[in-house]
């Protein structure tokens, strides 16, 4: 190969020059997942600067239990590819089984307890559901009888040899054994972790419930639990005076909430945890915000009274004020404070959970890219999420956020989910609301550990909840905290409860809030006396009053455009247009390094032939290229530009089509090898993320990564456009209008192969009228004072260039968008939809419209223009031909649908202003395509009384026919229809 990539650096844009040395084919896999090499910096890049990737054999990554009988490839060298380090605790010594043997029924027991005790535990605050005998924690089930007899302990239980020494007991007496069982395993905290497939994680939970090794909570740790108890109640009670009509979804029965969230921050802080990314729903976060997460409370009150939370002129809708977030800096007393990211929410439970964990996700990367080489994954950055008893067992993006946490290319370490459990859903209580016991069961799929707590005790919550981040710390997998409370008003405080719920709330309302117990605990033990109690809770009543004053003369300040944002704007008029074109050499040299593989690979002999050497000779004469070949090298060059790319969905290393091979595998070994990772070292990062079976959590994920930072460019490809439905609650609450109503820009691609080529009706639309739908197109094209700044772009391209346009647009603006790609799939391998070198080159961009050039040496022999979007153009244009019209029928390709394209359409029927008819043409329905919302944009720019005609198939209620002689029939008399003249 000729030579490697020079770049430089401007403050606008980064452009790539003349090659200045060669690229060489690596001889061996991209370097190790954990060994990032440095970003380029924003001086010039010269000849000296990259140097060559040599030949590097990655190490081995153990792999931990879960994946232990499942088929992988052996891509632990691929970027990307990272799993948590791997504990192991020592098995049994000969000794220690040959005592469970010979006390095999006393084993029994404690086997009982550890997996049973959580049924007699005390962990109901409102003792509604009546605790049953457990046969299985019986004594005398197990021949136990004598009390006084002593067992030898060795291998099967943990006693300690007094509170003072947790060393262990080498034996002691049935009643000894029996009582210390049921205080580790039947009292307020009760565990859930005999389901674990891995030992040495059973035993380590084992050792640490039965040893009892609590760090002691101090009487300053008391009070820390007390002010945050109280400050949540006062809270509400000051809500509940001053906006008494108000839903505010208070926390009063779970105000633990509050003091296991501190525990949690505090031992993340001390152990080195310095990020935090945290998803709530409703319940209880404006407590949060306002008594732990450093939200003003004016700005609280503000909203409340119904102003925005932004500062006035900025382009926001707002949201309702239980999705509301911050991000502060929290301080406990460490080097470095630790930092929540709390993300906005919806209303749609639980849609929240996948963007926390690709948030994480993003944060883990960078992270690690900057720290020591001994940096591991979950060391700096933690996933928090909290939910509902109800949304956790109902909401299925629960199971499938789930089944990404130990995937290679999504864990970030383990997140720890505490769930609020207030026994009821809404009006519905557990017995109607799910199939399990718990609701936390639904964890069980991915063998997490459940800790239950009693939410009227908050020291056992400050226990529980470090017990749950010690196991996320040393096994770095998800951990599940069961907070059992109760809600002491309805839904919201506007409901009345006692309608379906009567006896319930007979008790909730007979009962001492949870501050007051404890209030009542800390006097008992002259931990605090009246007067200190009753100061706090005055001088924090009056602090809120001092807030609510401040209302008038409060001014919201925006945050969307710090840290990794900076340098970002808020665009108040999109950009379609910029020169997006590279070096002609620059292309030829990534294209090449896209296809090389080590000196000792294998790769598949078709592969060689139709996928290699194809893309050799095309790139050797510059001419025909293809869609696969144009995206490697728009994310090569945006990789030598030091931008990060991520593509993620089902099959995408190799595409749905088999056409994109972003990753080869070899076939002597199946080793991964990602070629566009080895041009150098001092390049940005691929990383092929093939995914679960899933649209809803993945393409959350994806979304969440994005909103982390504007350098990487992050695609989600779903494998059939159609499928994009699945994940329709993420797109309409966090895809089609973050940014609308919190600020948050996103750059997230989707690439959504659609069209209709007879594979029925799951397999032919993305939808493409729902896009449209969603976008904030003004209807008005014709009022120049109107800007355009649609939320989301959603373009058809047809040609391989323009789709390599869209993607270095998507990174070279100052400002990020969603776009949403019609993409193909006949045409990925069509001859006639290719493109050149010099379509790409300098001084190209993406064209919005693409005019006919068959038509505009005559423009005024045309008589009818078809407007068009899609592939159909390439049927059209064979059809023409072969009619003998070209001269009186034009094409007109509409590649950018939104944005609407006015200048360039306007520009067109300009051209052919003696045409007597404008038509807008589609493969899809009449109900579904582009038509609805092209037909009054481009009515309002055709010549008075001159209205626009449609062709295409019929309304319809399915996108399409299942029947092939039905689509064939379809589609012939759209193209008759064209050119009947």
């Amino acid at each position: 190969m000729s030579g490697i990539l020079r770049l430089a650096t401007a403050s606008t844009s980064r452009t790539i020059l003349k090659p200045s040395f060669g690229l060489v084919r690596s001889a061996g896999i991209h370097r190790h997942v954990l060994q990032h090499s440095n970003k380029p910096s924003q001086s010039r890049i010269t000849s000296s600067s990259p140097k060559l990737l040599s030949s590097q054999v990655p190490k081995t990554i153990l792999l931990g239990i879960n994946a232990i009988q499942r088929r992988a490839y052996h891509d632990d060298g691929a970027y990307g590819y990272r799993v948590p380090k791997v504990y192991s605790m020592p098995d049994y010594t000969p000794e220690e089984l040959a005592n469970r043997v010979e006390n095999a029924n006393l084993l029994r027991l404690v086997i009982g307890y550890r997996t049973h005790g959580h049924r007699n535990a005390n962990l109901d605050p409102l003792d509604i559901v009546k605790r049953e005998s457990v046969p299985a924690l019986s004594a005398e089930r197990y021949a136990l009888t004598d009390s006084s007899k002593v067992y030898n302990l060795n291998g099967i239980l943990h006693v300690n040899q007094s509170k003072s020494n947790t060393d262990a007991k080498d034996e002691a007496s049935l009643q000894t054994i029996l009582n210390h069982l049921e205080k580790s395993y039947c009292g307020k905290i009760a565990y859930e972790f005999m389901h674990i497939p891995n030992a040495s994680e059973r035993r380590w939970f084992a050792r640490q419930v039965e040893s009892y090794q609590k760090t002691p909570i101090t009487p300053d740790d008391k009070k820390r639990i007390f002010e945050l108890l109280t400050k949540s109640e006062v809270f509400d009670h000051f809500m509940g005076k001053k906006f008494a009509q108000v839903k505010r979804y208070g926390l009063e029965g779970a105000e633990s909430m509050m003091v296991a969230l501190d525990a949690l921050f505090q031992t993340a802080s001390k152990s080195g945890v310095t990020e935090v990314v945290l998803g709530m729903p409703h319940r209880g976060r404006l407590n949060l915000l306002t008594d732990l997460m450093q939200y003003n409370p004016t700005g609280l009150f503000s909203k409340v009274k119904g102003n925005p939370e932004f500062p006035a002129g900025l382009p926001a809708t707002g949201d309702v004020l239980s999705h509301i977030a911050n991000s502060p800096k929290l301080d406990y007393g460490e080097a470095e404070p630790i930092h929540i990211s709390m993300l906005h929410n919806p209303s749609h439970l639980e849609a929240v959970n996948p963007v926390a964990m690709g948030k994480a996700r993003a944060k883990q990367m960078d992270l690690i890219a900057n720290s020591s080489p001994d940096c591991q994954l979950g060391d700096k950055v933690m996933c928090v999420q909290l939910h509902g008893d109800a949304a956790f067992t109902g909401q299925g993006v629960v199971m499938e956020s789930l089944g990404l946490s130990n995937l290679p290319h999504f864990t970030s370490g383990g997140s720890v989910h505490i769930v609020v459990n207030n026994q009821i859903g809404y009006t519905t209580p557990a017995q109607n609301a799910r199939s399990s016991v718990y609701s936390s069961d639904i964890g069980k799929m991915i063998n997490a550990p459940v800790i239950h707590v009693n939410g009227d005790h908050p020291e056992e919550v400050v226990h529980a909840m470090r017990l749950a981040f010690d196991y996320r710390s040393k096994f770095r997998k998800d951990v599940i905290l069961d907070l059992i409370a109760y809600r002491r008003w309805g839904h919201n405080e506007l409901d009345e409860p006692a309608f379906t719920q009567p006896l319930m709330y007979n008790n909730i309302r007979a009962r001492k809030s949870v501050p007051k117990l404890y209030e009542e605990k800390l006097l008992a033990e002259s931990i605090l006396d009246k007067a200190a109690i009753d100061e706090l809770r005055q001088d924090y009543f009056e602090k809120l009053e001092d807030d609510f004053a401040e209302i008038d003369s409060f001014k919201p300040k925006a945050d969307h455009l710090e840290g990794k944002w900076k340098g970002m704007i808020l665009p108040t008029e999109t950009v379609s247009k910029i020169d997006t074109g590279i070096d002609h050499e620059a292309m030829k040299e990534i294209g090449q390094a896209s296809v090389a593989t080590p000196g000792d690979f294998m790769i598949h002999p078709r592969l060689e032939k139709f996928h290699v050497q194809s893309r050799l000779s095309k790139l050797k004469d510059g001419q025909k290229i293809d869609w696969a070949t144009a995206e490697a090298i728009a994310f090569g060059s945006l990789l030598m530009e030091g931008y990060d790319v991520r593509i993620c969905g089902q099959d995408v290393g190799r595409g749905t089509f088999s056409q994109r091979h972003a990753m080869l595998v070899d076939q002597k070994t199946e080793r991964v090898h990602i070629p566009l990772n080895a041009m150098s070292d001092s390049q940005g990062h691929l990383e092929v993320a093939n995914s679960s079976l899933s649209e809803l959590a993945v393409l959350g994920f994806e979304t969440g990564m994005s909103y982390e930072t504007p350098k990487m460019l992050n695609i989600w490809e779903a494998q059939f456009g159609d499928f994009f439905n699945s994940a329709q609650v993420t797109i309409d609450t966090y895809v089609a209008s973050a940014e609308t109503k919190w600020l948050r820009q996103s750059g997230l691609v989707m690439l959504l192969p659609h069209g209709y080529d007879g594979a029925g009706p799951e397999h032919s639309s993305c939808r493409i009228e729902r896009w449209l739908q969603m976008t904030s197109d003004s209807f008005d094209v014709t009022d120049p004072s109107i800007k355009v700044n649609t939320n989301m772009h959603v373009v058809n391209p047809t040609t391989p260039a323009q789709y390599f346009h869209l993607l270095r647009r998507q990174m070279k603006r100052n400002f990020r968008k969603p776009l949403i790609v019609i993409g193909p799939k006949t045409l990925l391998r069509l001859p006639t939809a290719i493109s050149s070198l010099k379509d790409m080159g300098p001084g190209t961009t993406f064209e919005p419209v693409l005019g006919d050039s068959k038509t505009e040496q005559d423009p005024s022999a045309v008589e009818r223009v078809l407007f068009v979007s899609g592939k159909l153009y390439y049927d059209l244009v064979k059809e023409r031909e072969s009619k003998g019209v070209d001269e009186k029928v034009a094409l007109v390709r509409v590649e950018e649908l939104s944005p609407f394209p006015k200048d360039g359409l306007k520009q067109q029927i300009e051209t052919y202003s003696d045409a007597k008819e404008f038509t807008w043409i589609q493969e899809e329905p009449q109900n579904g395509g582009a038509y609805s919302f092209m037909e009054p944009r481009i009515r309002q720019l055709l010549p008075e009384k001159v209205s626009l005609g449609y062709i295409g198939r019929e309304p319809s209620a399915a996108p399409a026919t299942g029947i092939a002689i039905v689509h064939r029939k379809e589609s012939a008399g759209i193209l008759a229809r064209a050119f009947r003249l």
